[in-house]
C-alpha cells in the first residue's frame, strides 16, 4: 500500500511576506470539504469534495488511511459526484471545511489549509521518504511542528465539529 510521508506545522498566520517577497509562490487554491464515513483505531475511510478556486472544477474522491505519524498508508480513488451525495445524504454529517493552498517554497511543495469553522491553519510538507522527512529542518515562520500531535488531526477537528450538531 503506497505510504504518505508528512510533516505537519501550526501555522501562526498566513505567510503574506513570504508571498509577497517571492518566497513562497502560490500555485492552487482550493475548497475542500471532507467527511468521515468510518473510523476505528488507527483506520479511516473519508470522502471529499474539492473545487479549484479559480476554474470551479470539481472532482470527488474516497480515502483510505492507516496509520499515525510522519509515514501513514494510503489509498485515495476518485469517485462520481452522485456517489460522493450518496455518501453524505446517508451519513448525514457536518462536514469538516478547509482552503488549501498549494505553494513552491524553496524546491518544495507546501500546503495551507486554513479552517474557518476552527480557526485553525496548518501547513504541510510531503517527502519521498522518512528519512527526508526527519531531516528536514523548517524555517520558524512554518510554526510549531504538530506532526504526531493528535490534537490537530483532522479526524479529531472534525469528531470536534459532529459534537457541536443540534
Amino acid at each position: 500500500m503506497p505510504l504518505e510521508i508528512e510533516r505537519k506545522f501550526l501555522l501562526p498566520e498566513f505567510p503574506a511576506a513570504q508571498v509577497k517577497e517571492g518566497k513562497l509562490r502560490i500555485v492552487k487554491e482550493q475548497l475542500i470539504e471532507q467527511t468521515y464515513l468510518a473510523l476505528y483505531e488507527d483506520q479511516e475511510l473519508r470522502v471529499r469534495k474539492i473545487t479549484d478556486a479559480v476554474s470551479g472544477d470539481v472532482e470527488y474522491t474516497h480515502t483510505f488511511k492507516r496509520g499515525f505519524g510522519i509515514a501513514r498508508e494510503e489509498v485515495e480513488v476518485s469517485i462520481a459526484g452522485g456517489l460522493y451525495d450518496q455518501m453524505i445524504q446517508a451519513h448525514g454529517a457536518v462536514p469538516l471545511i478547509k482552503k488549501r493552498s498549494t505553494a513552491l517554497w524553496d524546491n518544495l511543495q507546501v500546503e495551507i489549509d486554513e479552517y474557518d469553522q476552527i480557526q485553525l491553519m496548518v501547513l504541510e510538507v510531503e517527502f519521498g521518504s522518512e528519512e527526508e522527512a526527519e531531516s528536514f529542518v523548517p524555517p520558524e515562520w512554518f510554526g510549531k511542528d504538530i506532526s504526531t500531535d493528535k490534537e490537530y488531526s483532522n479526524k479529531k477537528v472534525w469528531r470536534e465539529l459532529q459534537s457541536r450538531r443540534s
